[in-house]
Formats: C-alpha cells, structure tokens, sequence
C-alpha cells in the first residue's frame, strides 16, 4: 500500500492548487483490498484522479524493455476494485496498460475495452509508437484518452495540436520539469568546477523577486501587520 509519505505528498499538492490532480497510482501499491484503501486515502486528499495500471508489481518504468504484464483478469480486478472502492463519482479513474510494448497495439486496443467495461472512466495506452497508434486507440476507445509524453522514451514527442488532432484528450509530461532542473543542476555544477563560482550561471537563475512573487511572500507580512511588515521594494536586489 501507499507509504505515509506518498500520502502526505498527495496531500501538499492538492493543497496548493486549484487544478484538478491526477496522480499516478502504480499498480494501486498491492492486491484489491490495497488499492482500495488507496483509492479512499487519494480521495481523502482531494484528488481528482487516478491511474493504475496493468503491470505486474513492482512495477518498472512504462518505456523500459522487460516489462510484466498481469493477465486479464488480474487487469480487470483492479479496475474494479477502485470503481467499487470509490465513494465521490465524480473521481476519475484511469486504467493504464502497458501491454502495447510486448504484444503489440491490437492487444492494447482489446485489453482497454476490457478495462472500460470493468468500470474504467478513461484510457491511458502507454508506450505508442507514432501518431497513427494513438488514432487506432481514439477510433476504437469510446472514453477519453492520454497520451504520455516523456523525453527519452519509446514514443516520440509530438505537440498538443497533433495529438487533438488523432482524438487525444490529455497530455501528460511526467518527469520534464525535473529533467529540466537536473540538467541545469548539472551544467550550474560543471560551471563552479571549471571558474570557481557560479557568477556565469545567474542569468539561469531565478531571481530573489521572482521567487517572492512566485510565493506572494508580501501577503506573509500583511497577514498580520502588528508582528511583521514586509516591504518587497526596500528588502529585493534584483
């Protein structure tokens, strides 16, 4: 089941914005019962959604080789047992499978249709090739799809317009601010080693009054004026 952790930062996220959350949910972290609690303890922390998929747990990344694949009826159980588990209709719940990598698009077509009829809400078909897999999905698949795109993987990175333009409904991109930040990280890293400081690396930085507008940090001090007043303009360098 889900870590005390995991859930705790399910929790800070929906607590910071007003956006609908989806969260990814693995293999639901355990058997029916598990995922259940997991589906209750999501709703709990205001999500408006999750995925579970059909691999076989632990799971591995969706564009590694090697994958395992549970069979059908263990596919099914999960996605009912989320269905039945959740107690706000208006929770979405995803059914992703992985199946496409190892037995190839028709399987995943036939296996989406089978996690439909157990009660899925939308369809998450991971690892599709080209444009024209996403279509095959769209035209057999009745309910709204995603599509994944993420760097460095078995799908190649196609925009927004093109996957509405095959039918796609939602487009995830899972790990590219975290890439983006470690790849800075890195050459930020590599600047300090070869001049000694970071002085060549601040025109990539966020400023000091960028991260005070980000985080309304004035708002702080106006909420309660008789501890603490803060005056962004006389405390920020730019």
């Amino acid at each position: 089941m889900a870590s005390t952790s995991q859930e705790q930062s399910w929790l800070q996220i929906c607590r910071m914005t007003d956006l609908p959350a989806l969260i990814d949910a693995d293999t639901g972290f355990g058997e029916p019962m598990n995922l259940a609690r997991t589906v209750q303890t999501l709703e709990d922390a205001g999500v408006a959604g999750l995925h579970i998929e059909d691999q076989i747990n632990p799971k591995r990344c969706g564009h590694l080789d090697g994958k395992g694949i549970v069979d059908e009826e263990t596919a099914v159980k999960r996605i009912k047992a989320a269905a039945d588990a959740r107690r706000d209709n208006n929770l979405l719940i995803m059914a992703r499978t992985d199946i496409r990598a190892n037995d190839g698009l028709q399987a995943a077509i036939d296996r989406a249709k089978k996690l439909v009829d157990a009660g899925a809400d939308a369809i998450f078909p991971e690892a599709m090739k080209d444009l024209s897999e996403f279509e095959a999905m769209r035209k057999a698949i009745d309910v709204p799809l995603l599509a994944n795109m993420t760097e460095f993987g078995q799908s190649e990175l196609f925009t927004k317009q093109q996957l509405a333009d095959v039918g796609m409904n939602i487009v995830i991109y899972p790990v590219s601010l975290l890439r983006l930040a470690m790849g800075s990280a890195m050459r930020g890293l590599d600047s300090l080693t070869e001049t000694g400081s970071f002085l060549a690396q601040t025109g990539n930085m966020q400023t000091r009054a960028e991260l005070y507008e980000l985080l309304d940090y004035e708002a702080y001090g106006h909420f309660d004026s008789n501890i603490f007043t803060f005056d962004l303009d006389t405390h920020v360098k730019h």
